[in-house]
């Protein structure tokens, strides 16, 4: 299972080969994107918490990215963290997933991404409950049902 340290270590020495690769201009995702959407995913921007469509709900399913259609998330995982984003404890599997330092807003956090695209998803976090105790912080923007 996923942990803390294998996160550090990709983002510390690369990250799992993802399945297909999906590059495009930021010409090509406005296109296919709305403003908030791309702002999001290919700018690094957040949605304000408690905002976002899939912050409470739980019905089965999976959430895939919203760029590229790469399955992320399984609904199983997913928990109420009460922070105001989507909060899952693990990816659907292990090269869903791309993982990267991040020192903004003089923070030492761990960003994720989609691997397929580098669309931006969230953060995640070594704050979840037992089993990973990973969560992955995600903007709903960032993500859609399957």
């Amino acid at each position: 299972m996923l942990n803390w340290s294998d996160i550090l270590g990709f983002a510390d020495m690369g990250n799992p080969i993802p399945d297909r690769r999906v590059e495009k201009s930021d010409d090509e995702w406005m296109q296919q994107l709305s403003e908030q959407e791309f702002y999001i995913t290919r700018k690094k921007g957040t949605e304000a918490k408690f905002s976002g469509e899939h912050c409470s709900g739980y019905e089965p399913g999976k959430y895939g990215c919203i760029c590229c259609d790469n399955e992320l998330f399984d609904s199983g995982e997913k928990f109420d963290s009460g922070t105001g984003w989507p909060s899952f404890r693990l990816p659907i599997k292990e090269n869903a997933i791309r993982y990267q330092r991040d020192g903004s807003f003089g923070r030492a956090r761990i960003e994720v991404m989609c691997n397929v695209c580098d669309s931006h998803l969230g953060h995640v976090f070594q704050s979840g409950p037992q089993r990973s105790e990973l969560r992955f912080c995600i903007n709903s923007v960032s993500i859609k049902k399957m």
